[in-house]
């Protein structure tokens, strides 16, 4: 007696074979072509099959084998769970020391969730990343080698260079994440944390300007007696034009307002203005009441407070040091030591990952507290001259690039030196 699935089997070629009963002349015209290309399908299909073997070539889960998904669930559980304690214990010291602060202007809690601790904790666990990196590639890594997993792993054939691929795959998701938050997320945050810190633990800002003067064109000077960054209103206000450094036009107005609404930017309100249009030996006057002009400039290149250059995106600081150059500002060292330094502390992840896998991989007596204790100083470290450069170049003319790059500098030198004496 046949089985079920051979009488299905039996019917479905039955049912075929009737198809192609009824369909004689488009199968027989169907069988003639593939006769007559019979070569260019067979090379069709051959190039396919090299694209496929070339595809499957550049697929990154082919090279990550079991081994490699052990060591990585153990790099990023680390890693957060690292973050997640410190962070932690930074939030209850952080309300211990401002509750007095929120309890005495009245700070809503929706505001302290939601505006503060919300961005308190993306910008400071980016800003600590590195540290976060290095700490829990030496607490696993010596968790492995004192269960003698390494020495496992190691015997099988497995090279110290083969051992870190798992390290350099999590350092770049970890890298990617951290330069994608501190280029694009961050700095909408750090906009509403600083507003918080300003209404409700009473942090001045600096909100005014005096006697401000800078070019906002090519041979185009503008210039505002005092301007208020809360009204974003200014008063006396000067716009000098100067063709082959002859002054051709001079405008003054008693009042200019930045236009909020508008669609686009560098829209102000000019209120009682005066232009002298200078032709040689003749001027032509012309004034008014109230006038709406396109004027190259914005509130942000009147006012600066500290830390404003943490509130720009990687985007607009590229904008904003050009434009700056282009107008001869030399208040833009400490804009270009911050987008250099988010490129920089991305890869600080990959130099101390090194450094923390080379130091930890061996088992040695006495457990992993004088590995934890040569990652935290290792750590501060590089913390501490990550600072020091950027001082020196705001205050003494270090190169901007050359201060952000210099602790990965210095310290990839410091992990070569490791990676190299790591498998001996």
């Amino acid at each position: 007696m046949k089985s079920y699935s051979k009488i299905r089997k039996h019917r479905r070629v039955y049912k075929a074979r009737r198809w192609a009963s009824q369909h004689p002349a488009w199968l027989h015209r169907l069988v003639a072509w593939i006769a007559a290309h019979t070569l260019v399908l067979q090379t069709v299909l051959k190039w396919m099959g090299r694209r496929l073997s070339i595809m499957k070539r550049l697929n990154p889960f082919r090279y990550i084998k079991r081994i490699d998904w052990y060591i990585i669930k153990k790099f990023i559980g680390t890693y957060v769970f690292s973050i997640l304690l410190i962070i932690s214990i930074s939030i209850v010291f952080d309300v211990n020391e401002n509750l007095a602060k929120f309890t005495q202007y009245h700070a809503p809690l929706h505001a302290i969730v939601f505006d503060y601790y919300a961005n308190f904790v993306p910008y400071f666990a980016n800003l600590f990343s590195a540290l976060f990196v290095f700490i829990a590639v030496i607490y696993f890594t010596s968790k492995l080698a004192g269960n003698s997993e390494i020495i496992a792993m190691l015997a099988t054939g497995i090279s110290f260079k083969r051992l870190l691929r798992p390290y350099m795959i999590s350092c770049v998701l970890i890298s990617g994440l951290s330069y994608y938050l501190s280029a694009y997320v961050i700095p909408h945050g750090t906009v509403i944390r600083q507003n918080f810190e300003t209404m409700y633990k009473n942090k001045k800002k600096n909100t005014s300007a005096e006697n401000v003067q800078l070019q906002v064109a090519q041979g185009v000077i503008a210039y505002i007696q005092h301007y208020d960054n809360n009204l974003k209103k200014g008063y006396g206000f000067c716009l000098d034009k100067f063709e082959n450094k002859k002054l051709v036009s001079h405008l003054t107005a008693m009042e200019v307002q930045y236009d909020t609404i508008s669609d686009s930017k560098y829209h102000w309100k000019l209120r009682n203005w005066k232009v002298r249009q200078l032709k040689g030996l003749r001027e032509h006057i012309t004034s008014g009441d109230e006038k709406d002009s396109l004027i190259m400039m914005e509130p942000t290149d009147l006012v600066y407070s500290k830390g404003q250059q943490e509130t720009f995106t990687s985007p607009e600081l590229h904008d904003y040091i050009s434009k700056q150059i282009d107008r001869g500002s030399s208040n833009v060292v400490q804009y270009q030591v911050e987008y250099h330094k988010r490129i920089a502390s991305s890869f600080a992840s990959f130099i101390l990952t090194i450094i923390g896998a080379s130091l930890s991989s061996r088992k040695r007596k006495g457990g992993m507290g004088m590995y934890l204790g040569i990652g935290l100083g290792l750590s501060f470290a590089y913390i501490m001259l990550q600072t020091v450069s950027a001082t020196f170049a705001i205050n003494a003319g270090f190169p901007p690039i050359l201060a952000a790059w210099m602790p990965n500098i210095i310290f990839a030198i410091v992990a070569w030196f490791c990676y190299f004496k790591a498998p001996n």
